[in-house]
Formats: structure tokens, sequence, C-alpha cells
């Protein structure tokens, strides 16, 4: 303690002392006043840090592809997605629910929307879903069979599937009017050659293509050098195959030889698995699919699958306590008449909804 006696200089240090701390406490202020400063106020991350967007169809594939890179592919736009009682989509799934080992393929459904109604339904119910963006616009409404429409989405549909093989990507790619009632894999799998396997309109002899009518609303395809060759050399014809479905130009490029060309093994379906209207499979103890093919109209397809699936579900109450079923067993099933797609034929254009 200073003694003010003895000196006379206490009150000055008193005051110096006073003055330092006052302008350590400042400095302290100053310090912490800063810090907070820049947490209040952090600056923005640099490029360096920021995220690299993400590719939206490869996100949408990698999240629906099962471990080999295969994936199942369908296309639907708001006609497809809405109906007065039930949609074409809504029977698609169905027959994945009522279908012998196809519930778990479900878990591998990419749902591709051509347009944002589509896509909206597609996330309601959970599914694994891809808008497909294109400068021309929206595929919004029903394209009828063979209008300029219904040949232009056929078309963004092939270039679509192209970008998914050169992704790496095998696939089976099935129209939404094709009702999956057994898991067609392991049909499908058997011929482990096979670039591509596709549907027919109607099975004559043999599983040569050139020798059947193809129908390219359900097939499977590897993804390798050669199959991607086809989609590009397919695509390509497009500008130049005016009034001309995508079906009809692969036809044609498969009457040209383009198979045996870029040394592809292609396999033609037999309709007794992969059938349609256009051929009914004769048993139903093999048929696998069913497409509402030879039809024109959507509210016709979806009249029919409707009775496709009661004819599914009576078989298999009739033979779900009978393993065995035999052959004189399967031939009293028969196929109900495709009486709204018969019909579908017959409405003028301007007038089908």
């Amino acid at each position: 303690m200073c003694n003010c006696n003895a000196n006379m200089d206490c009150p000055k240090n008193s005051i110096g002392s006073f003055a330092i701390a006052l302008l350590l406490i400042e400095v302290v202020y100053l310090c912490l006043s800063c810090q907070f400063q820049t947490f209040q106020w952090p600056q923005p991350p640099t490029k360096a840090l920021e995220a690299v967007p993400q590719d939206d169809l490869e996100a949408a594939l990698s999240k629906a592809s099962m471990p080999n890179k295969t994936v199942i592919i369908t296309i639907v736009n708001k006609a497809y997605v809405e109906g007065d009682d039930t949609s074409m989509l809504d029977l698609f799934l169905e027959s994945f629910w009522i279908g012998e080992g196809t519930r778990e393929m479900a878990d591998h459904l990419l749902v591709v929307a051509g347009d944002q109604t589509a896509y909206d339904r597609c996330i309601f119910r959970r599914l694994h879903c891809y808008k497909m963006v294109s400068e021309d616009g929206d595929m919004e409404g029903e394209k009828l069979y063979m209008s300029e429409d219904f040949i232009e989405m056929m078309w963004r549909r092939t270039l679509l599937l192209l970008h998914v093989l050169e992704r790496g990507y095998s696939f089976i790619f099935t129209d939404t009017d094709v009702s999956w009632l057994r898991n067609p894999f392991p049909r499908l799998t058997t011929n482990l050659t096979a670039d591509l396997q596709i549907s027919t309109d109607k099975f004559l002899s043999s599983h040569r293509p050139e020798d059947n009518s193809i129908n390219t609303g359900f097939y499977f395809v590897r993804s390798n050098n050669k199959t991607i060759a086809l989609f590009q050399t397919w695509y390509a014809m497009k500008n130049n195959s005016i009034g001309k479905k995508e079906q009809d130009v692969l036809s044609d490029l498969m009457l040209k030889g383009i198979f045996r060309q870029l040394g592809l093994e292609v396999r033609a379906l037999h309709t007794l698995y992969f059938s349609g209207f256009c051929q009914d499979s004769k048993d139903f103890r093999a048929v696998t699919t069913v497409h509402a093919n030879c039809c024109r109209s959507i509210s016709a397809k979806v009249a029919d699958l409707k009775a496709v699936h009661r004819d599914w579900r009576r078989f298999k109450a009739a033979t779900a306590t009978n393993k065995t079923v035999t052959d004189v067993d399967a031939a009293t099933f028969r196929w109900s008449v495709h009486a709204a797609c018969v019909n579908s034929w017959n409405t003028p254009m301007n007038t089908v909804g």
C-alpha cells in the first residue's frame, strides 16, 4: 500500500495504473467486439467449397437401380395418371401388387414424367420419379395412336433411353399399358448373351425378330457399345422418317440388316409369355405380361385391362389350393374379349377421349 507521507508521487502512480487498466479493458472489448461481428456476418463460401450439382437423371437411375445396374422404366403424362375412376398408372401399379413375384420389382421402377402433373402424381405415390425435360415443352394430354404428337412422344422416349444406355444402365422398358402378372426376369435372364429381347404383336414361328412384328412397348436391353450404336442409329433416323413412329423405323432398320451389321444378338419374345391384345397368351400358367396393344385410346385400354385383372384374380383364386394345374384345368380359363379396344377403332379420331 502506498505511504503518501513517505512518497509524494503516490497519487501519480495510482492515476497511471488506473489509465493502464482502462486501456487494457478497451483492448479486450475491441477484440470481443471484433469476434462477435465476425460470427454475425460470415463471409460467403468460395466456389471451391460449393457442392457440384448432381445430374437428375443419374440420381433417379441410381436410386431405382438393382445392384447390377438394371432398372425398369416406364413413361407417363397427365393423361396416363388421371382418370374418371382409375388411371392407367393405377392399373399398372396394381399389376405389380397382384402379380407373382412382382411386388419387389416396383422398388426398381423408374417413372419418367412427361409433364408436371404426371411428375407430381408420381412423387405423391412415393415412386422413383424423373421429369423429362425438353425444349419443345411438356407432353401433357392424350396422344392418339399415330397422331403427330404421339409420334413425337415416341421419339423423345427413344432419345431418353439412349441416354440411359450411355450411362451404363441396362433396362426393361415397359409401356404403362402392360400388366405385369409374373416377374419377367427369370424368362429374360435365361439367355445371357442376348443384347436385346423384344416383344411382338404376333409371334409367328421363331425367335428371330425378322420373322415377327416387333413391338417396342416391352423390351429388355443390355447396355454395351453395340446397343448404344443401335439406339444412336435409330434416333438419327427421326428427321428422315416423317409420319413414321419409332417402332416402324426400328423395324425398317431390322429388315435392312442393322442387327447383323452391329453384331447384335436380338431375340423376339413369345406371346405365350409376353402377350397382348393382338395375340392372347393361351396359357394362364405361363403368361408373364399382358400388353393392351392393338388398341386406340386410353379409356379403352383401361376398360379392357380391368377385365384382364379380373380374369387373373379368377385364375389365382381357382388355383390357390391346387398348386399343380393340369392342361385340362388350364384350358377352362379364357381371357375376356377385349371389346372396348375392338370398338375403339370405330370411334372418330377427334372424339376419342
